[in-house]
């Protein structure tokens, strides 16, 4: 797929129309809006027509936020058009707003105005995704089987799936990581017990340790940077050889390196800061990489 065409890096604001939807919008109403630069129609679907996408990537709902939104819908109404798919027959499938139309259904309506685009299932999955991860309500559990499920499905790169939904390729990796918690993390997690940095922190150690400091992060109440200090005791007590794995981005930038020099570069990276080592041979690969440097 097309990434320059399909507005997906750009953000949910090129696929979703900003301006508000009047209130009164009736049934039989059709509004026109200019979206990245072309006008698309704004409809009223029945409700009971929409079915939701089975890959939402979002797998479980706040009871009490969704009935908050239904009643702000009541009161409101619907202020931003979800988007959906031809299913089949006079049926659509939800694309983005799924979490519009369940509070929609709570707050009594019959209709809801939509915009229908006709999307491959490639699409369906880039542009939900990119709605939770845009409204930052998206667990990290879920983002990482979203993750998955793109790049297995239709042979995305790591790189090429962050070019898609706008982040680099180290978050899409460390993110990945947590698929790889024990279960006792990933049900923590899961439940709002430890953040996704506590479970980053500490899914590199062995299963036991995880099973260990999990206990502590929600007993004694630990906070990322003390998980994290922890989880480098563990590492260097156990001489484990690596609790973080390489950057993919880093990696990368070491190989251009190594190339552009000619000899041997590592590149140590954590949180933003480290060291990079050229390594030379004598005192004429010396002279000769600080040329290239300095040039």
């Amino acid at each position: 797929m097309n990434n320059k065409n399909s507005g997906l890096g750009r953000g949910l604001s090129s696929l979703i129309p900003s301006r508000k939807i009047k209130n009164d919008f009736s049934e039989d109403e059709e509004l026109v809006q200019t979206v990245s630069g072309r006008e698309e129609k704004i409809t009223s679907l029945p409700l009971d027509k929409i079915f939701p996408n089975p890959n939402q990537p979002r797998s479980s709902f706040d009871e009490e936020a969704l009935e908050e939104l239904a009643q702000s819908i009541r009161e409101q109404g619907v202020l931003q058009p979800i988007i959906v798919a031809p299913f089949s027959g006079e049926k659509w499938q939800v694309v983005a707003g799924e979490r519009r139309l369940k509070a929609s259904k709570k707050a009594g309506l019959s209709t809801i105005p939509a915009i229908i685009r006709d999307f491959d299932e490639q699409k369906k999955m880039e542009v939900a995704l990119i709605e939770n991860l845009q409204r930052e309500d998206l667990s990290p559990l879920d983002q990482a089987r979203s993750y998955r499920a793109l790049l297995a499905q239709f042979n995305l790169s790591e790189l090429e799936l962050a070019k898609k939904v706008g982040k680099s390729q180290s978050a899409i990796s460390n993110t990945m990581r947590l698929l790889k918690a024990v279960g006792e993390v990933k049900d923590a997690l899961a439940e709002g017990k430890v953040t996704g940095g506590h479970a980053k922190a500490i899914v590199g150690l062995p299963e036991s340790d995880q099973r260990e400091v999990l206990s502590k992060i929600i007993n004694e109440k630990w906070d990322v940077r003390r998980t994290e200090r922890e989880g480098h005791d563990i590492v260097a007590r156990k001489k484990i050889r690596k609790l973080w794995p390489v950057d993919p981005e880093v990696r990368a930038k070491q190989e251009e390196l190594e190339k552009i020099l000619s000899t041997k570069v590592e590149i140590r990276e954590h949180n933003g800061a480290g060291q990079i080592t050229i390594r030379f041979f004598s005192t004429e690969e010396f002279q000769e990489i600080v040329r290239k440097i300095v040039e």
